[in-house]
């Protein structure tokens, strides 16, 4: 059951963003829909401009509140627009290319349930064909993007790439990870309240690696939960990412940067703070 804004009690409040996602969005809301489980749901699509049928396919799926913005915000501040509107226990972020498999939205919110120590959880992410995408990872350096400029075949890349995408990683069972992707996470209500909003100041990327890392330094765990699986054409978006894009990305990872003090060496939170299983007792 999905509920208008502001009706009941709400448990899980999803906040999906679009920008000219009329090919995938209807997608995207239909197996939010089609979760089982948890009720009431409710629904806020934020819009980023999109010149595309976007926000008319995103009515469709009503109640649901649908917030058009006139421009392309940028990622941080249209999600952050849906995360001021949402009244959840536990807020999903979640992009318009990402398919939840039923279930999934169930298994996250019944970690967090059980974990009063996590504060953000991601799930497994794969492509369209089944592939698995690397979607939690250890916070990046400079170092790191520096040598990703490399070619593939250079052994020192290679090894960074396997570090950084932490593919040695059992992915059978749920991880504490530095961060989780944006594409879908989902986040404890008192985290947000703790941690604060998306940092603006990032147009586009790294606000989701930001927003971890604040989270950690503020004494929450962030984990990848297996049991819960999305489908994320990740590569939809890769296409049609004008240039413009690319270099707002860059600023925002400089700012990222200078904005936490580092450049070579790693945070001392993540993955490091944690034991190797999940606390079970206790509050952040």
């Amino acid at each position: 059951m999905v509920r208008p804004v502001g009706v009941g009690a709400v448990r899980v409040s999803a906040v999906v963003l679009t920008w000219n996602s009329a090919r995938s969005v209807g997608q995207a809301l239909a197996a939010l829909r089609r979760q089982d489980g948890l009720l009431p749901l409710e629904l806020v699509v934020v819009d980023n401009g999109s010149v595309d049928d976007s926000p008319d396919i995103a009515r469709q799926y009503a109640p649901a509140l649908v917030i058009e913005n006139p421009r392309n915000l940028g990622v941080a501040r249209a999600r952050n627009q849906g995360l001021r509107a949402a009244h959840g226990d536990y807020v999903l972020l979640l992009d318009s290319d990402a398919v939840m498999a039923p279930g999934s939205l169930q298994a996250l919110v019944e970690f967090l349930d059980l974990h009063p120590r996590a504060g953000v959880v991601g799930p497994m992410l794969v492509a369209p064909d089944g592939t698995l995408q690397y979607s939690c990872r250890r916070f990046p350096t400079l170092a790191g993007k520096l040598l990703r400029q490399l070619p593939a075949s250079w052994p020192a890349r290679a090894k960074l790439v396997v570090d950084e995408e932490m593919r040695g990683l059992d992915r059978s069972r749920p991880q504490a990870v530095d961060y989780v992707i944006g594409a879908c996470q989902l986040i404890r209500r008192s985290t947000l309240d703790a941690v604060g909003l998306l940092d603006e100041r990032m147009f586009y990327g790294p606000e989701d690696v930001d927003f971890c890392l604040r989270a950690w330094q503020a004494g929450w765990e962030v984990w990848y939960v297996p049991a819960a699986v999305v489908v994320h054409d990740e590569q939809r978006v890769t296409r049609r990412r004008p240039g413009m894009l690319t270099v707002r990305h860059g600023l925002a990872l400089a700012y990222y940067f200078w904005k936490h003090r580092y450049l070579w060496r790693r945070p001392a939170v993540g993955v490091r703070a944690v034991t190797a299983t999940p606390g079970e007792e206790g509050t952040a």
